[in-house]
C-alpha cells in the first residue's frame, strides 16, 4: 500500500484540517442539534485520524483509496453515534470502529475479489440506508434506498450480496443510546433460552403485565418467529427500539412469574 501519498479520494490531506477541543464542543452541539454543515466540518475535521488509522494496514495490498474510503464510513458511524456525555475522547471511541470497519472490508475482501463498481453501489446504498434511518426512525427498504441513490434496487441487491462474509453471532452491527446490537438479536432462533423459557410458563397471565406495543413485539418474535429486523419494519419502528421493548417486557414477564 502506498504510503506518504498527498492526495487521496481526491482529497489533498496535507491541508486537512486539525480542529481544537472548543471548536469540536461546539461543533457537536450544533450536530446535536441537527446542522448538516456542522457534521461535514466535523468529518473534514476527523480526517486525519482515519489517515493514522490507515497506516496501521501498511503491509495490506488494497488500494489505499478504498481503505480511507472504509475509514471514513468508520468515521461516520462514530460520529453518528457517539455520545459526548459519557466524558470520552471522540477519538478513542473513533478508533475502534473506524479499524473494525476497514478490517471487515479487508476479511470481505480476502474472501472474494469484488469489483470496484459494485464495492461503490454497495457503500453508497449502506450510507443511505444509514442515513434515511436516522431521517425517519426506521430501516429503509430496497426501493427506497434505490430512489435515494438513483441506483436499480437489482443492482443494489447483488452489490449488497457480493460484500456479504460470514461473522460472528456477537459481531455488533449498530449502536443506539448506548444499546449495542448484535447479529445473534436479528437472528429468529426457536431453540433460544428465551424461547424456551417462555414456552414453559403461564404466558396469558405475564402478558397481561405487558403494555399494548410490549404484547405485540412478544407475539410477533416469539409466536410467529419474526425477526427484531423484521418486526421494526412491520410496526413502524426502529430495530433498537424493538430490541429495548422486547428486552424490558421479558425483565416484566420474569419478575412477575418470580413474585
Amino acid at each position: 500500500m502506498a504510503q506518504g501519498k498527498v492526495e487521496i479520494c481526491g482529497v489533498n490531506t496535507a491541508k486537512l484540517p486539525i480542529l481544537k477541543n472548543e471548536e469540536k464542543e461546539e461543533l457537536f452541539a450544533r450536530i446535536e442539534a441537527g446542522d448538516k454543515e456542522a457534521r461535514e466540518q466535523y468529518i473534514k475535521g476527523n480526517l486525519r485520524l482515519v489517515l493514522s488509522v490507515i497506516k496501521r494496514f501498511s503491509q495490506s495490498n488494497e488500494n489505499v483509496d478504498d481503505l480511507f474510503q472504509i475509514g471514513c464510513i468508520g468515521l461516520i458511524k462514530a460520529i453518528d453515534n457517539f455520545n459526548p456525555e459519557l466524558e470520552v475522547k471522540f477519538s478513542t471511541y473513533a478508533v475502534p470502529m473506524i479499524i473494525g470497519e476497514i478490517r471487515r472490508f479487508l476479511r470481505d475482501n480476502n474472501a472474494i475479489r469484488v469489483s470496484r463498481s459494485l464495492k461503490d453501489t454497495a457503500y453508497k446504498a449502506i450510507y443511505a440506508k444509514e442515513s434515511l434511518t436516522r431521517k425517519n426512525l426506521k430501516e429503509p427498504t430496497i426501493m427506497e434506498i434505490a430512489e435515494e441513490i438513483g441506483i436499480p434496487k437489482e443492482d443494489i441487491v447483488y452489490a449488497l450480496d457480493a460484500l456479504q462474509s460470514p461473522m460472528s453471532l456477537y459481531e455488533p452491527v449498530y449502536t443506539e443510546g448506548g444499546d449495542t446490537l448484535y447479529v445473534m438479536d436479528q437472528i429468529s432462533d426457536k431453540k433460544s433460552k428465551e424461547e424456551n423459557w417462555i414456552e414453559n410458563i403461564s404466558l396469558s397471565e405475564a402478558m397481561k403485565k405487558l403494555n399494548e406495543r410490549e404484547n405485540e413485539i412478544i407475539t410477533l418474535r416469539f409466536f410467529e418467529g419474526k425477526t427484531q429486523m423484521e418486526v421494526a419494519e412491520y410496526i413502524g419502528i426502529s430495530q433498537a427500539q424493538v430490541s429495548r421493548l422486547e428486552k424490558n417486557a421479558l425483565h416484566i414477564m420474569k419478575k412477575y412469574l418470580v413474585y
